[in-house]
């Protein structure tokens, strides 16, 4: 939907030592540019700028923190040859991807005072992004003084689940003193392919029951019915659940109590789970991209990757454990919603990986979900239905688009306060 007022929004994606930019004209709800600054606080920082329709461009920047690192941005946007702004005055609001919202916000809110404390106090719960994503708020009241800073948070749309849902079965003490129970992750982009499924099946949001997948170097799953999630794959942290890139998803948690009993620290432990598993502690080439996967796993196009038999090759048991995952998750859901109108694949394995679709979906039988191959062949980034005519449970590619949901949310936050 295009809007006249407040044309001109930009969206801070705010890590430890980078920033990510994009710029959105919402007369269109066009991408003017984008960019990211890495390793800032180095010596080797480093600027990516990419106007729309022109070509990449990277050079060395002097970065020691957020703020001189959004500066730089700032003048690659207004520059003559490279801008794509006149002044920064045409920026009228920013809105900020943070990652943890703990218990305190369900919807995205307007950055104050309290607001912030609010989001150091969620630290604790995302030590590696919490920090990081306030530093890109605070660089932006200083860049931006009179702009308003839009929260967007990755934990919000799952604030929804119920209580029976996100609670753990542990002392009931450790959530009333430390806030210890399921959060989920990959909200925003939840959020943004289920309301495209609306889009695209033609129905209200508040009448499907979808399964979405976002499925990349960190994947998860939602369970969504009537535009609320009811359970999630990922908990505390975005460790559990799905097996990703390089972590690990569901295990028995005494084999952290076992790996120390033999010596490894919480530490090691934790750089193991988080870092060395998944797709690349079990693939035998170490590397936790799906890509090189499959093609260490030799696949052909008729290969059923559904079988129960073993395989010697290391990758391609990898993609089978892969897909096994997802398909229970997906069942499990697909009974907790009492059936399901579709399951979406989003993120960069679901939009672009037909062979891990095929491995998922080639389990899904039983829930009246089964693959058009050909169309399944032919998708790679694009919205598709790769699902057979025949099928009761739709199977649908959608890409996702988190900055344009980010802005979507900073638009209705700061027009409804006028």
């Amino acid at each position: 939907m295009p809007h006249r007022k407040y044309d001109k929004i930009l969206v801070i994606n705010a890590g430890s030592s980078s920033l990510k930019f994009m710029l959105f004209d919402m007369a269109t709800e066009g991408m003017l540019a984008k960019g990211m600054v890495e390793r800032i606080g180095t010596a080797s920082a480093n600027l990516v700028y990419q106007r729309a329709g022109a070509p990449k461009s990277e050079q060395a920047i002097a970065a020691e923190n957020h703020g001189k690192a959004l500066a730089m941005a700032c003048k690659m946007l207004t520059a003559p040859e490279t801008g794509v702004l006149k002044t920064l005055a045409e920026v009228k609001a920013v809105g900020h991807r943070i990652v943890h919202g703990a218990e305190f916000f369900s919807e995205p809110v307007l950055v104050t005072e309290e607001v912030k404390t609010s989001i150091k106090k969620c630290s604790d719960l995302a030590p590696l992004h919490n920090p990081a994503n306030l530093e890109g708020v605070v660089a932006c009241e200083t860049v931006f003084p009179q702009v308003p800073n839009v929260a967007v948070f990755d934990t919000a749309f799952h604030q929804a689940m119920p209580r029976h849902a996100y609670m753990y079965a542990i002392p009931r003490q450790y959530y009333d003193e430390h806030r210890i129970r399921k959060y989920g992750f990959h909200g925003t982009s939840h959020k943004f392919v289920a309301q495209a499924a609306a889009d695209y099946l033609k129905k209200p949001l508040s009448a499907l029951r979808l399964i979405t997948c976002h499925m990349g170097n960190g994947s998860s799953i939602a369970a969504i019915r009537g535009g609320k999630v009811l359970d999630t794959s990922m908990g505390l942290t975005p460790l559990p659940g799905m097996i990703m890139g390089t972590r690990c998803g569901d295990i028995d948690p005494s084999i952290i109590f076992f790996l120390a009993r033999k010596g490894m620290t919480i530490d090691e432990i934790d750089n193991a789970l988080n870092k060395k598993s998944g797709l690349f502690g079990v693939n035998g080439i170490g590397s936790g991209d799906m890509r090189d996967t499959v093609n260490a796993a030799q696949l052909e196009d008729d290969d059923d990757l559904n079988d129960d038999g073993d395989s010697d090759n290391d990758a391609r048991n990898a993609i089978k454990m892969f897909a096994h995952r997802t398909a229970l998750y997906i069942g499990g859901y697909y009974t907790l919603l009492g059936g399901a109108d579709a399951v979406i694949f989003t993120g960069g394995i679901g939009e672009n990986s037909a062979p891990a679709r095929r491995a998922i979906i080639s389990r899904l039988k039983a829930i009246g979900c089964n693959l058009d191959a050909k169309k399944n062949k032919a998708t790679s980034g694009t919205l598709n239905d790769i699902s057979t005519k025949d099928s009761t449970t739709r199977a649908i590619v959608i890409p996702t688009n988190e900055e344009l949901m980010i802005v979507r949310e900073t638009f209705r936050i700061i027009t409804a306060k006028k």
